[in-house]
């Protein structure tokens, strides 16, 4: 009698398979509905295809669409294959490359033959697509050996598959995944059991663009084909939505039609800020300064060049010199922990981040236990030469100013500080009206500090959160291997937005690799000197790029207090201008951040030009209102025009324009 494996199952059960049983043949023998729904496996926790032989005893979970996170990954990555397939089959002498699933779908690399591709491939592209997925081919995976595979690479004129394929690790088992029996490709998979589970109505190509191979522009250009798949047409149509939603609401769109900002290339990756957007940050930069001001925070201002052996030091150089702008510009030649610097040259670089200035700072005068915590904060100007591609708007610049502040604290005090943090910062993302979730990223295989050190870190940090009540589901709670920074763990707060992105934006790190490294320390109370652990902590993250996030997550219509021009007063004929200045005057004194537009145009055409600057309210004054003492209000994003004494309409917009209370 053949052996039988004891086969586990999420309910608790256990099912008895024969020797050799795959998980396709579990689903088999539960149902035929589940057999049909089936999509993948996981065994002992590993994403496996269907068709993978049990090795022995195991646990199973079975895949389906209802588990949405493995079924769009697993549909994405199938999709990427068939676009590589029906590539090759419309433009023969293509080489494939490779074709990773991405956040929202798919992309394949090209080296053609002829000429790069263009967006008027897409549709023939799609159409062979379709025809692949209703052909319901099996995909099925096999085990190479390495040197045929190359030499079949090769043979086939596919030199860029042959030459990874030769530096892939000597001992790694190399497979590839047919598509029928017909075409291929080398992957790891898994894979879907068939095109046939892939939804034909529920993908789109979406753009070409140029890419280097293995993204080294010394490498040869190839052509990328990106695309967005989903498991059902309903998704897809939601996602097309979200970004025509998108595009609507950009941030670059938006600064320019409300004035608030623009970039140009005699500074590229920095921003040029009018007058109106200069509000918005003042109005952030003094709400920020209450709430820091509240919680006991001392404001500090460091220099913007410094000496390049601080930068060694900290261990920054090492790990961000290639992104640090540094003066003089020619950097020499250094390993990543040796010496920066020899003889008596004097190197200097713009500060891409504020903590070793603040460990400076920390550093001046003798620091008793009696002084901590100490917090610190500072809205500090950094510079990161970011490459130039990855540059995009007010989300990514090379000039930024951070809401940052180090805490210096006990090993006692930890907990009661992120517990704090994690406070503070929901009450503030809360006045913005964002859900967030809390994520908690842990050590990094390159990472300075001993693994106790780590340890004490990450458990900290879980405390804290639970101490505040955030590590719930509710709450997004995820931690994420491998994720923190090269000297601590981090707390990652990932916002939410309108139309559901998510935006990572505050962060709070607990490190004690910086202030050993920089010599930081305090007189405890048994007299010794010992190391204060800091806590690296931003709320906005930057000020630019949470510009940017609040303009789209608005649509460019602010909460009023945020707004740069709150009210405008628009006459409806000229008898009206002397009212108008009147309400423009109260509004003035009352507060109120107040414009009026006297011009000889017509009433709807303001209306309408003041809309796109999406000024909150629209007070509009015409003879009658004069006479009665009384403005017709016109509300951005509302239908009915209310009419309303002046002073109840002043004390209405002075209430909407006081900012939230921190307090």
């Amino acid at each position: 009698m053949s052996e039988l494996l004891k086969i586990s199952l999420p309910d608790g059960s256990v099912r008895e398979m024969p020797a050799g049983s795959t998980p396709a043949d579990v689903a088999a023998a539960i149902g035929p509905g589940l057999a049909k729904a089936a999509l993948a496996a996981r065994i002992d926790g590993e994403l496996v295809d269907l068709t993978r032989p049990f090795s022995g005893d195991a646990s199973l979970a079975l895949v389906t669409a209802r588990d949405e996170a493995d079924a769009l990954d697993l549909a994405r990555h199938d999709y990427a294959h068939v676009l590589a397939e029906a590539v090759q089959a419309l433009f023969p002498g293509t080489q494939i490359t490779f074709g990773p699933s991405t956040d929202d779908g798919f992309y394949y690399d090209f080296a053609p033959k002829d000429r790069p591709f263009t967006e008027e491939d897409l549709p023939a592209i799609e159409a062979k697509m379709r025809e692949i997925i209703a052909a319901d081919k099996p995909l099925t995976r096999e085990v190479v050996d390495r040197d045929a595979l190359i030499a079949k690479w090769r043979a086939a004129g596919e030199s860029f598959k042959a030459e990874w394929a030769a530096e892939l690790p000597q001992g790694e088992e190399l497979t590839v995944y047919h598509s029928g029996s017909d075409w291929y490709d080398m992957c790891r998979g898994p894979h879907l059991p068939s095109t046939g589970k892939l939804d034909p109505a529920a993908f789109k190509l979406t753009r070409v663009s140029g890419a280097y191979w293995r993204g080294d522009q010394k490498n040869a250009m190839l052509s990328r084909i990106y695309g967005t798949g989903w498991l059902n047409r309903k998704q897809l149509d939601a996602h097309l939505h979200r970004l025509e939603e998108a595009a609507k609401r950009d941030h670059r769109k938006l600064g320019q039609e409300m004035d608030l900002f623009h970039l140009q290339q005699e500074a590229h990756g920095s921003v040029f800020w009018h007058p109106k957007g200069y509000l918005i940050w003042r109005e952030l930069e003094a709400y920020m300064r209450r709430a820091i001001d509240g919680a006991g925070y001392r404001e500090v201002k460091t220099p913007q060049i410094m000496d390049a052996r601080q930068w060694e030091q900290s261990g920054h150089w090492g790990k961000y010199r290639e992104n640090m702008f540094v003066i003089p510009d020619e950097v020499p030649n250094v390993e990543d922990e040796g010496p920066v610097i020899s003889g008596e040259a004097d190197w200097m670089a713009l500060k891409p981040m504020n903590c070793p200035a603040h460990v400076l700072i920390f550093r001046q005068g003798i620091k008793s236990y009696r002084d901590l915590p100490l917090r610190i904060y500072e809205n500090g100007c950094c510079h990161r030469n970011e490459p130039h591609g990855a540059l995009h708007g007010l989300m990514r610049v090379r000039q930024f100013t951070q809401d940052d502040a180090h805490i210096f604290c006990r090993e006692d005090q930890i907990v009661d500080e992120v517990q704090a943090f994690c406070e503070l910062a929901d009450r503030v993302y809360k006045d913005f009206g964002f859900t967030y979730a809390i994520k908690l990223a842990l050590r990094p295989e390159n990472r300075f500090g001993s693994d106790e050190q780590w340890d004490q870190a990450e458990q900290e940090l879980r405390d804290a959160v639970a101490a505040a009540g955030l590590n719930t589901p509710e709450y997004g709670w995820e931690e994420l291997p491998g994720e923190g920074a090269f000297y601590a763990p981090k707390l990652e707060w990932h916002l939410t937005d309108a139309i559901g992105r998510t935006w990572q934006v505050g962060t709070i790190q607990s490190d004690r690799v910086l202030p050993e490294r920089l010599d930081a320390s305090y007189i405890a109370e048994d007299g010794e000197k010992h190391r204060p652990v800091m806590l690296h902590r931003a709320i906005f993250g930057s000020y630019e790029r949470f510009i940017g996030i609040l303009i789209e997550h608005f649509a460019g219509k602010l909460p009023v207090w945020l707004a740069p021009v709150q009210a405008v007063v628009a006459t409806i004929v000229s008898d009206a201008d002397p009212y108008a200045r009147e309400v423009e005057a109260q509004l003035k004194a009352a507060g109120i951040r107040v414009e009026s537009d006297l011009r000889n145009e017509k009433i709807n055409y303001k209306v309408r030009e003041h809309s796109l600057a999406k000024v909150p309210h629209l007070l509009v004054v015409g003879k009658r209102e004069g006479e009665e003492g009384t403005v017709a209000i016109r509300t951005l994003g509302e239908e009915r025009q209310r009419v309303m004494p002046l002073a109840e309409a002043i004390a209405m917009l002075k209430a909407e324009a006081t900012p939230p209370d921190l307090g």
